[in-house]
């Protein structure tokens, strides 16, 4: 019966689990999520017997669980929100196990905490988490370069040696490292036969290890520029990378657990660490002839694993159904002039298009006279079921090269809009962006997800856009005169973006 839960929650989550897969495989900072569904297993094989000691029924706590599980998973499939599908995964197997094991699931919720750390951040979350830790890496490392008595000046990422510049970017954030060393320090607060304040400033320790030993590495490759130059400091990235700096922030978490020991109770690494001490046969067998009789719960059972299969099948008859898709989309039919501004076309790579996968586009550079350029891009969706939709501005910003220097919410005639600075290096540009979405403009990134959900329900329609505008402006341009140029663009084009993209309600 729980195989049967089991492979239900497996097809109603593939897709979301497909998704953390493709990740562990293109992003470093996630390839250690192969090894924690074996240390869970692990974990929960270990505590076998104890399970078995302490089984007495199931319960019927689990199916408010589970059903809560399947609203959420059923939420994120139709939003395309795979982060809630992947959790409501995880929620589906406590659930599981809180109904076949009672009490005594207790003993799982460990190796179902363990697979959290296997679900990647969804890309919006990482891209700010990243910018943060460039930042605050850059401002050690240049604490460390200091230290270390050379002239230095830090402008953003960009770290000034006088003859040289270094720029801290996306690789250099430390969060390769981060997700890995705090997956070791679960795994070690858990495995660490100490008080819980001991596991708990184990694991929370992760995080400025990290931090502090990638500002290191970057105070030290300022060292080498600045003594051998650029080629010194190059090799010197190359060596010091990936499980080098890992191993080194590892051997630092055991150096911790040495410290704290020596200051308390003095025991040595190899006495607080170790397995569980598994429950002889003999004993199992006494302890379970005193026990009273096993009560099953197969209809509590029976129930959960019947609504998760009605769950999955509910999903894909949805996914199945034949979406209303608006015809006649066609963004060639913007205007080439807007007011006195006068437009040409460009295109994108038919690599980017593939990895995109949108249904149309518009790229186009406006240009009047004495002013900088303004370009415009549109990519439109005629579906965004099953993850295709618009690459967030603030995840692929940062993938060029460019560092966010600023970044808030406003309004433009009343259209809602994100107004973003970015940098790199000399160059600065001003960035507005919204998503069009069924004909309602849309800031904010979960609400979006939000719109697309009640859509989807009511429409039956899932299209939508992203909109950017940008124009370049010099240190020596108040950034005011390119914001009043991208407003009164914006108030022009706005009602042509609106006559080529679908409108509201249904088709």
């Amino acid at each position: 019966m729980i195989g049967c839960g089991l492979a239900a929650a497996f097809f109603l989550s593939f897709g979301g689990l497909s998704e953390v897969v493709e990740r562990w495989i293109a992003q470093e900072e996630y390839s250690h999520g192969f090894l924690i569904p074996l240390v869970s297993l692990y974990i929960l094989w270990e505590k076998r017997l104890t399970i078995a000691v302490e089984y007495r029924s199931g319960s019927w706590w689990g199916v408010p669980v589970i059903i809560a599980a399947l609203l959420i998973a059923f939420i994120g499939e139709i939003s395309a929100l795979y982060i809630l599908v992947q959790y409501a995964f995880l929620l589906l197997l406590a659930g599981f196990a809180i109904t076949a094991l009672g009490k005594a699931a207790r003993h799982t919720f460990i190796p179902i905490i363990l697979l959290a750390f296997a679900i990647p951040l969804p890309y919006f979350l990482e891209a700010v988490l990243t910018a943060r830790l460039q930042l605050l890496s850059s401002e050690i490392g240049v604490m460390f370069i200091q230290w270390m008595g050379i002239p230095v000046y830090l402008s953003g990422n960009v770290i000034d040696l006088g003859a040289y510049k270094l720029q801290v970017v996306e690789a250099c954030s430390g969060l390769s490292y981060l997700f890995p060393l705090a997956c070791l320090g679960f795994i070690a607060a858990y495995f660490y036969q100490a008080p819980v304040w001991k596991r708990a400033v184990l694991f929370v320790s992760t995080i400025p290890i990290t931090i502090l030993m990638n500002s290191f590495r970057i105070g030290v490759t300022g060292w080498l520029v600045d003594r051998w130059g650029i080629s010194m400091a190059e090799g010197f990235l190359h060596d010091f990378e990936g499980w080098i700096i890992f191993i080194a922030c590892a051997a630092i978490l055991a150096l911790e657990i040495e410290i704290l020991e020596r200051l308390t109770r003095r025991r040595g690494l190899l006495d607080v660490f170790g397995l569980n001490i598994q429950i002889p046969a003999d004993e199992l067998l006494a302890v379970a002839a005193q026990r009273e009789p096993r009560r099953t719960l197969p209809v509590a059972m029976l129930l959960v694993v019947s609504l998760t299969f009605a769950a999955a099948l509910g999903v894909q008859a949805f996914d199945k159904r034949m979406e209303a898709v608006p015809e006649d989309v066609y963004l060639a039919a913007f205007p080439d002039q807007i007011k006195d501004w006068n437009g040409t076309y460009g295109s994108l790579e038919t690599r980017v298009m593939q990895v995109l996968q949108l249904t149309d586009y518009l790229m186009m550079n406006f240009e009047r006279e004495a002013e900088p350029m303004i370009n415009l891009y549109v990519a439109y969706y005629a579906s965004q079921r099953k993850g295709v939709s618009p690459h967030s501005p603030r995840v692929c910003i940062p993938g060029g090269g460019w560092e966010i220097a600023d970044i808030r919410r406003s309004q433009v005639e009343g259209i809602p809009i994100n107004r973003v600075i970015i940098r790199r290096g000399l160059e600065s540009q001003l960035v507005y962006y919204w998503f069009q979405e069924r004909g309602e403009p849309i800031a904010n990134e979960y609400l979006k997800k939000w719109k697309l959900l009640e859509d989807a329900l009511a429409y039956n329609r899932t299209d939508g856009s992203l909109i950017r505008v940008v124009t370049p402006f010099h240190s020596s341009e108040p950034v005011e005169v390119a914001e009043q140029r991208l407003n009164e663009f914006v108030r022009a084009a706005y009602p042509e973006l609106v006559r080529v993209l679908p409108g509201k309600g249904e088709l």
